[in-house]
């Protein structure tokens, strides 16, 4: 399923938007959600775990607590310190699950990550929990603007493994934070500065586990349409295996008044 859409957010730019998600050559289920609101400017991924259909349901449950608390303070255009207001819908998709997980046994163990993207004018609020990611593509170079939250990541942090070895780690899914395994958790809020034609990349770990980022920069570089860019990048991750649900959403930053269509936003999976 996918989504394309554009949304005005501001007097200098506005973005238009694209997402896919596929189950992978693997897993039996998808355990993968995500969420574009395109006229609130906001973008939610989620990516499930657990036991039977414990994970889609985290993954589902955190997006749709994110998207209740968020989208009225977006659609109404309000004045307000957006950093916080993420902070707390988080808190509550957290709490969510977490007491989702306590009293249903079915959902016992069940977590989410989850990645957050806030366009507003000229600069994006980006929020995540997990691995996983939110890259922004910039004349010609891919940034990762979110930093996993797993022991691979502590174990590059400390220079005990490189960047290029941790990709073929078999441990490399261990988290060490994630959503609704506690009944307190802390996302990673960051602000970033928005300029045209910057593209974002919002993943789940079954895209980037599956590609390096030099094949993904690749493959933005030859499409520079979000669709087919999009479409590339999935069919890449699945030739090399697809050993896990992909999912991906992307945005592109441009001039005012050079948008391409307009679809209505949906939870997808």
């Amino acid at each position: 399923m996918w989504l394309r859409a554009a949304k005005d957010v501001g007097s200098r730019m506005h973005c238009e938007f694209f997402s896919l998600t596929h189950v992978g050559r693997v897993r039996q289920n998808n355990e993968d959600a995500l969420a574009v609101l395109p006229h609130a400017g906001l973008a939610v991924l989620a990516d499930g775990m657990g036991g039977y259909s414990a994970g889609e349901v985290a993954s589902e449950m955190a997006t749709r607590v994110v998207l209740e608390q968020l989208a009225p303070v977006l659609e109404r255009h309000a004045d307000e310190d957006i950093a916080p207001l993420l902070m707390r819908s988080v808190a509550a998709a957290n709490l969510a699950v977490f007491d989702a997980s306590r009293h249903t046994q079915a959902y016992r163990g069940m977590g989410t990550t989850l990645v957050v993207a806030v366009f507003l004018g000229d600069r994006l609020v980006v929020g995540h929990i997990g691995d996983s990611r939110l890259y922004r593509w910039r004349n010609g170079e891919l940034l990762s603007l979110t930093r996993d939250h797993s022991m691979l990541q502590e174990q590059i942090d400390a220079g005990l493994i490189t960047p290029g070895v941790a990709r073929f780690a078999p441990y490399k899914n261990l988290l060490t934070r994630a959503l609704g395994m506690e009944g307190e958790v802390r996302a990673d809020v960051s602000e970033h500065s928005l300029a045209p034609d910057d593209v974002y990349l919002l993943c789940s770990d079954g895209l980037n586990d599956m590609l390096s980022d030099e094949h993904m920069a690749e493959i933005l570089t030859d499409h520079p349409n979000l669709e087919t860019a999009g479409q590339a990048l999935m069919d890449a991750a699945n030739a090399a295996g697809g050993r896990d649900n992909i999912s991906l959403i992307m945005a592109r930053c441009v001039p005012e008044n050079t948008g391409t269509g307009q679809l209505a936003g949906a939870i997808a999976r």
